[in-house]
């Protein structure tokens, strides 16, 4: 798992897994545009059916410029993780710098309503030096 996944955070169970890659034929390097894909893995292993709520991302440039991004699910869905269960979904964040870095974490609904903040590890985006 260690290969395909470089990045991992763990938080009461829920296990957040990350693996990015740098997409030099979407990118437009001359016109200062990098764009990177990442693929998210969130694995319960909580004990607990869990719903996936909202997302909170900070994005930070290579210049230091942060943007933050929340919003309902991820790709459009608020999955529901019984125990043992895994959701995977691909993303992608463009930036105006050929580095930068990605972090934040979910908050996810367990049974009693109480609100599960899991962290989504840091994780570096770093376009080849042949990529600008």
């Amino acid at each position: 798992m260690k290969e395909l996944f470089q990045h991992t955070a763990i938080t009461d169970g829920v296990i957040i897994r990350v693996a990015v890659n740098f997409l030099p034929e979407q990118s437009r390097i001359e016109a200062g545009k990098w764009f990177w894909v990442y693929h998210i893995r969130i694995e319960n292993e909580s004990g607990e059916t869990i719903q996936l709520m909202t997302r909170h991302w900070r994005i930070t440039d290579g210049n230091g410029n942060v943007s933050l991004v929340e919003g309902d699910g991820v790709v459009g869905e608020q999955p529901v993780l019984r125990p043992g269960a895994t959701h995977d979904y691909v993303s992608g964040c463009p930036l105006s710098t050929p580095h930068g870095s990605m972090e934040g974490h979910y908050t996810f609904r367990g049974p009693t309503g109480a609100p599960i903040k899991a962290a989504i590890p840091f994780f570096p985006l770093a376009a080849p030096a042949t990529a600008g």
